[in-house]
């Protein structure tokens, strides 16, 4: 998923939040400076420490619980831990309801289930997303997501027509 908002523009702890974050010694603002620093050391994605964006991702969830930051624990987790993994707390957040129109949970339960061979329901997920993305963009993201699964998957005449579509020659 993407990274959220800036720090500076993240709302300051409050009541209990506060007295949690000080005990752990984290603030908000301290893992949204954490966790880019993290994939920052690293070249390539797989270089990244992934032990210790699940931890910071886990301490960020004690101090300010959300949904978006349990969608990146999840990211994280399968990073770290193989995307079974991950898709036990995806499939928490959609039992949840907490995220339904939120194209990126869809997009990541989409990729979960695909490098898990499951590529009927990847796709099935990756249509829904593409359907609550507002952008062109986004749409864009889910054509080519869509494509590999539906290569992975063995419908290579659906794959091939996607790609023609994604290059431009249109929808024939």
């Amino acid at each position: 998923p993407r990274r959220g908002r800036s720090a500076a523009r993240e709302p300051a702890l409050a009541g209990d939040d506060a007295r949690g974050a000080a005990r752990l010694g984290l603030h908000r603002r301290d893992a949204g400076r954490r966790l880019p620093a993290l994939h920052a050391r690293a070249e390539r994605p797989e270089d990244t420490d992934w032990i210790a964006v699940v931890t910071l991702y886990g301490q960020l969830a004690e101090v300010a619980p959300s949904p978006i930051v349990e969608l990146n624990r999840a990211v994280a987790v399968s990073m770290a831990f193989g995307p079974e993994s991950g898709l036990e707390l995806v499939d928490q957040l959609v039992a949840s309801g907490a995220l339904d129109g939120y194209h990126l949970l869809h997009s990541v339960r989409g990729d979960f289930l695909g490098k898990l061979g499951r590529y009927d329901e990847a796709l099935a997920f990756f249509r829904h997303g593409f359907g609550l993305a507002r952008t062109e963009r986004e749409r864009a993201d889910f054509r080519v997501d869509l494509a590999l699964v539906l290569k992975n998957g063995g419908r290579l005449a659906e794959a091939a027509h996607l790609a023609h579509v994604l290059e431009g020659g249109g929808p024939h």
